[in-house]
């Protein structure tokens, strides 16, 4: 297992994995040292990456990512892992099919977890139209995930989406890249942000046509050349 913890491709996913911990704190996006980022290792049956137990995400470097299998158990690394992320991620990765998976409570989106809708209106601002048809909503809160049971409750409840609103929890982002799913996470809290502002006037919202959200969101699919130039740039300021 150590020498394919060292091998380049390993290596280069733990380095992106870390990376994108450290820009989602960069803004603002971590608390406290909960909640996980996770990618599956190609041809690798069941071994996911992991960033461990008890750090803070913007002090995460590549040799502190781990590897984790179908069971949630950490086969290579240095550090432990917390439960809730064995169950969540262990699930998704297994039931879901997700190879990259982002787990935040993220101030808006958590927001939006938190009434009665329960997630984002995908047909108010261009930013949350990206993500039309590709959101669901979990409304069923069974307090933290510390059982295979709740983490494969969870898994289910994605019901084939790339995103889910966990009630009263927070949110999951999965993409078949880091630097993709990355992107979304990004822009699904600006997202989020912006319905926020706009329910804290009282004014009623406009909504587009729900065609017109749907022709966004395959614009922005089509193209995601802008999701890895974000990515790269990240790296440079960051």
């Amino acid at each position: 297992m150590g020498e394919l913890y060292r091998s380049e491709q390993v290596t280069a996913l733990r380095n992106d994995l870390a990376f994108a911990l450290r820009a989602a704190a960069h803004f603002g996006l971590e608390e406290g040292v909960c909640n996980h980022f996770s990618v599956a290792l190609p041809g690798e049956d069941g071994l996911f990456l992991l960033n461990p137990r008890g750090l803070m995400w913007r002090e995460v470097r590549a040799d502190d990512i781990v590897i984790v299998d179908a069971q949630g158990t950490r086969v290579a690394g240095k550090h432990d892992v917390e439960p809730t992320a064995m169950f969540i991620h262990a699930a998704i990765h297994r039931i879901a099919g997700k190879r990259c998976v982002l787990h935040t409570h993220m101030p808006n989106a958590t927001a939006l977890t938190l009434i009665d809708d329960c997630g984002l209106d995908t047909t108010l601002s261009q930013n949350a139209m990206r993500f039309h048809g590709r959101v669901a909503s979990d409304r069923t809160y069974n307090g933290l995930a510390l059982d295979a049971a709740e983490g494969e409750r969870i898994a289910n409840a994605m019901n084939g989406k790339d995103i889910v609103f966990l009630s009263n929890h927070g949110v999951v982002v999965c993409g078949e890249r880091v630097d993709y799913a990355f992107d979304d996470l990004y822009y699904l809290e600006r997202a989020c942000e912006s319905q926020v502002l706009a329910m804290s006037t009282g004014r009623p919202l406009r909504p587009v046509d729900a065609g017109l959200a749907a022709a966004v969101a395959a614009q922005m699919e089509s193209e995601r050349l802008q999701s890895e130039l974000f990515f790269a740039s990240l790296k440079r300021v960051l």
